[in-house]
């Protein structure tokens, strides 16, 4: 993408309505203006609110918010020419229930308020191979979302890393979580109902590279302090790098 087309689209995200692009001065240290305030300012129900985190071009928002239309949907994202699509769809198509943020996510406590969220999703998440605390699976970020999901709130992992799906379930029996489910190949074993059907532009890469998705569903029903699991890191990250052919400079 040409500099020239990023900042077209630079320019239209300001003109989308449903798309939010707090500075970081209204989020760092400080409660957003929305907190707490989402589904009577935004959405102007009180239907429950899913979040999906690192949504990139906003497929599977869009994608959810057409299923369940009595359901509200946001999408969070930094980059704002990924988002531009999601964002652009959700306008022409007059879709109330779906909303899109530009931050980082590191300042999603920032953004919403005890029990205002009911679920989350995380899809094809840099696993950060090298990096725990910049895992979205990781207790910092466990931490950060249980201060903000209702107490029986889920959280959806989709992925094409193994080693991201091992850590989370690791991290979870660790903390003893509730998992939900844990599923290592959604399509080899027929998994892959309606919902997690729903493609992404990443996903469509990695099904095309022969490579399996998994899923993940769990609840944070822990209060206490959550730590690092006790896994074999090691051999997952072998694998991932045998699985994948390569670790990205963003990934290492």
């Amino acid at each position: 993408m040409s500099s020239k087309d990023k900042l077209r689209k630079f320019r239209e995200n300001e003109t989308f309505g449903c798309l939010y692009q707090p500075a970081t001065e209204e989020v760092l240290g400080k409660d957003y203006s929305l907190k707490g305030q989402w589904h009577s300012k935004v959405f102007g129900n009180n239907n429950p609110i899913t979040l999906e985190l690192g949504c990139g071009k906003g497929e599977y928002t869009i994608a959810l918010a057409k299923m369940f239309p009595n359901r509200n949907f946001i999408g969070i994202d930094i980059k704002g020419a990924r988002l531009w699509k999601g964002a652009k769809q959700a306008v022409e198509e007059k879709m109330p229930n779906v909303a899109f943020i530009r931050t980082r996510i590191e300042f999603i406590e920032s953004l919403f308020a005890k029990d205002e969220i009911e679920q989350i999703w995380i899809t094809f998440a840099d696993p950060q191979l090298k990096r725990e605390r910049r895992r979205l699976t990781g207790p910092m970020f466990l931490h950060r979302y249980r201060n903000f999901l209702l107490p029986d709130g889920i959280i959806n992992l989709k992925t094409d890393s193994r080693f991201l799906h091992e850590y989370t379930l690791a991290c979870a029996q660790q903390n003893n979580l509730e998992v939900l489910e844990a599923n290592t190949d959604i399509y080899g074993s027929g998994r892959a109902d309606e919902i997690l059907s729903i493609r992404t532009f990443y996903e469509a890469h990695y099904i095309k590279k022969g490579l399996p998705i998994t899923y993940m569903a769990f609840r944070i029903n822990n209060p206490g302090q959550l730590i690092s699991p006790k896994w074999d890191e090691e051999h997952w990250y072998e694998e991932e790098i045998a699985s994948h052919g390569f670790v990205p400079a963003n990934k290492g």
